[in-house]
């Protein structure tokens, strides 16, 4: 019977047609591609897609996001897999190091990892690759001088940041958040830390749930928008302190800890969205001396009791909350097809060497977001004939 790894596929239209070009084409024809990104149903068609297009594969996954179904489906289907799921950052550096022993010509990155491990230890013949996060895009920027590759910013091509970010990531918290907790949404308030695209989806989607929304954000550009959008504003400490549940979604580093632990409401649930799961600082507030009880439920959920009596829900661990923890599903098919389309064509255009090392941690060519929008439309929603 047929799983959700094909229903996937079956669905993901846009690489289907991609791939069926590919098949023809070859631009990865004697290249290897490495890549150290969620390993979840919708990238198995990323992958197959590259591989019709002629390319060698070695893959590993990301901290706590790696399915072992789809690893199984992978290493069946002959994709060279390294790794299993962890959350232990050691042996996700391994993992990536591994990859990085094959030597790959192209680097599919997802936060800046593979790349930097590739200026620790060098080789010659990177052509270069795609990076796909905003997180991993504020690492890699600093350090062009010491890349001089061609890397394609998945996260600054603007159908990433509405149809993925906006959109598909609200979607997929409030839907991670509500199938985790099983509580109502209706009525509560809920602070978002950070407004950018994938915060203002989150803002947005659980405000369309019935929820009061206040957004915390260090921009005062970013403030001022989600005040003209409607939502609260207050100063960091007055959001938290009324909370009934806490979304962080920057893309940085660590923003609440233990330090945060008098300000909670009793029964307060908190999920980062971030790409790293450094935004909720989890083993700190497990170690204050404040926590008198920690219980763990099947649920992907961890309740902290203080020594007050007061309640603090921690869901995933502090990873992101769509895409750990039970059943986890990620955002919805159709805008990954449309954000791994954007993937297959930047690499294309890196093996090709249609991108140079002006194109050094730069955004998608306005040429690659036009050609994957009018695929998409094309396909979704043809025109009749006159």
């Amino acid at each position: 019977m047929p799983g959700r790894i094909e229903w996937v596929q079956e669905n993901c239209r846009l690489l289907q047609e991609i791939a069926t070009e590919f098949r023809d084409s070859k631009p990865f024809a004697g290249l290897t591609i490495g890549t150290g990104i969620h390993l979840e149903p919708k990238t198995v068609a990323l992958l197959m897609t590259l591989r019709a297009g002629g390319a060698n594969i070695i893959a590993t996954g990301n901290l706590n996001s790696t399915q072992p179904d789809t690893l199984a489906w992978l290493r069946k289907n002959n994709i060279e897999v390294v790794g299993e799921a962890t959350q232990n950052v050691s042996h996700h550096r391994e993992f990536l190091k591994q990859v990085l022993a094959a030597k790959p010509d192209l680097l599919l990155d997802n936060g800046g990892d593979l790349f930097e491990l590739f200026l620790e230890n060098p080789y010659e013949g990177l052509l270069g690759g795609t990076e796909e996060t905003t997180s991993g895009r504020m690492r890699l920027a600093l350090k062009r001088e010491q890349l001089q590759r061609p890397i394609l910013v998945i996260n600054d091509s603007p159908i990433k940041q509405f149809a993925e970010n906006e959109h598909a990531v609200g979607q997929s918290v409030l839907e991670s958040y509500m199938r985790l907790t099983n509580r109502i949404t209706n009525g509560q308030r809920v602070t978002v830390f950070g407004y950018g695209a994938c915060g203002m989806g989150v803002a947005y989607n659980f405000r369309n749930a019935n929820a009061k929304v206040s957004v915390v954000d260090i921009c005062p550009l970013k403030r001022l928008r989600a005040h003209l959008d409607g939502f609260d504003t207050p100063d960091r400490a007055t959001a938290i302190r009324h909370a009934d549940a806490i979304i962080t979604v920057t893309g940085g580093g660590r923003l609440i800890g233990a330090e945060d632990l008098p300000l909670f409401k009793d029964n307060v649930m908190m999920a980062n969205a971030g790409h790293f799961p450094t935004e909720i600082d989890v083993a700190d507030i497990a170690a204050h001396h404040s926590v008198e009880d920690i219980t763990q439920y099947e649920e992907g959920i961890v309740r902290y009791t203080l020594k007050d009596g007061r309640r603090v829900r921690i869901l995933t661990d502090g990873h992101m909350v769509n895409l750990a923890g039970p059943r986890p599903l990620g955002n919805s098919i159709e805008s990954m097809d449309l954000g791994f389309a954007l993937q297959a064509r930047c690499l294309e255009a890196v093996a090709r060497g249609q991108a140079t090392v002006a194109d050094c941690v730069v955004p998608v060519p306005h040429s690659i977001d036009k050609q994957v929008a009018e695929g998409y439309l094309r396909l979704h929603y043809p025109l009749a004939a006159d």
